[in-house]
Parts: structure tokens; C-alpha cells; sequence
């Protein structure tokens, strides 16, 4: 049975709660609700929801949320920060997701052993000072667990994505820029709002 349009899953995640009081060192941004339904879309599109789903660093739970209402049966959201999990169980709640597990650790030391899983992340960019390569971090988590993978990178993160699946025996089968507006939310941003062309991949790991 085909899963819910793209528009239909972006309406339904703009209900998704942004944090309160984001976390600079963790770099919490809320997951445009048009990107996060893109990625979940294309997911169900290419049958990757008919394994476990894992997101990484769930924060809000926008990309956890948005697979469960794309028709993932078992979702689990992985998050260090116990306040960005009870945020992303309300919020799961508010939008009507399905049952998702939600779990507090490291995402870069998930609490359990899986091989198989389809990761979806929107990890950390790397661009605040002493978090450099932080989304290669997260890669190389995926690369263990993933089956596939859906992550969200900043502007001009091709070759670099490309050459670090390549090392790994991986394919990029998909790649594309998306919008991702940036408020001013620390004491760092000069600009009101500025917007990145973040760029998307789907990694096939094995």
C-alpha cells in the first residue's frame, strides 16, 4: 500500500515543536518539515522503510517521525540529550506518528547492535568550533550499521561524501540540494535568518 504524498507528509510534520533552547555544542536545529518529508518520501519510494529505521541524533524527532508517518513499522530515535527526546516524544504525539522508540546515547555509539538498518540523519555540519568533522563522525557510525542511508550534509559536501562512501565500498545513488533555513538562535549569528543549500544523500553500504 503507497504511503502518503510528499505534500501530505510535509503538512503533517510542520506540527513538529522546534527546540525551545537549542544546544550550540549539539548544533539543534529543527529539520525543515519539506526536507524532512522529501527524505521520508523518497525512503518509502525505494522500499527503505521496510527495515528498522534509525535516526541518529534525532533531536526533534522530525526524521523520525517523518518515516513512521511515511509507513516505517519500526522507527527508533537515538539522541544524547535527554530534554531533545522528551521534545521529540511530544512531538511524535501532537503529529500522530506511530509507535517510535526513543532512546537516550551517544548516536555515535548507538545502545544496541544492528546491521541492517535505514539511517536517516541530519547530523551536526562540523562548522562551530571544536565540533570539526562531525558529520564524517556520524558516517562512519552509519557505515556499520546501515543498509542504507539518508543524510543531510552542508553546501558543497559532495566530493567529500562521495570519497568517504567510496572508501567504504558504498554507493551515492542519490544526491540534492535543499533549502535549509537558519534562524538567529546563538549569539554567533549576525544575520537575522540565512539559508544554506544543504545538500541530501542516499548511501547504499552493502
Amino acid at each position: 500500500m503507497p504511503g502518503p504524498s510528499r505534500r501530505t507528509l510535509a503538512r503533517r510534520l510542520e506540527s513538529v515543536e522546534d527546540f525551545s533552547e537549542p544546544s550550540v555544542s549539539l548544533e539543534q536545529y529543527l529539520t525543515p518539515a519539506d526536507l524532512a518529508a522529501h527524505v521520508c518520501h523518497l525512503a518509502g519510494l525505494q522500499g527503505d522503510l521496510d527495515r528498522p529505521v534509525l535516526d541518529l541524533g534525532t533531536g526533534t524527532g522530525m526524521l523520525a517521525i517523518g518515516a513512521s508517518l511515511a509507513g516505517a513499522e519500526r522507527v527508533v530515535g537515538v539522541d544524547v540529550d535527554p530534554d531533545a527526546l522528551a521534545l521529540a516524544r511530544r512531538n511524535a504525539v501532537t503529529v500522530g506518528a506511530g509507535t517510535i522508540d526513543w532512546l537516550r546515547g551517544d548516536a555515535l555509539r548507538p545502545p544496541f547492535a544492528l546491521r541492517d538498518a535505514t539511517v536517516v540523519s541530519n547530523p551536526p555540519f562540523g562548522a562551530q568550533h571544536g565540533n570539526r568533522n562531525a558529520d564524517r563522525a556520524f558516517l562512519e557510525t552509519t557505515a556499520e550499521i546501515a543498509t542504507v542511508s539518508y543524510t543531510i550534509h552542508n553546501e558543497d559536501s559532495r566530493s567529500f561524501v562521495e570519497s568517504f562512501a567510496a572508501d567504504h565500498g558504498a554507493t551515492v545513488t542519490h544526491a540534492f540540494r535543499a533549502p535549509l533555513p537558519i534562524g538567529n538562535r546563538f549569539e554567533f549569528h549576525t544575520e537575522r535568518e540565512q539559508t544554506l543549500d544543504a545538500e541530501v544523500f542516499r548511501i547504499e553500504w552493502r
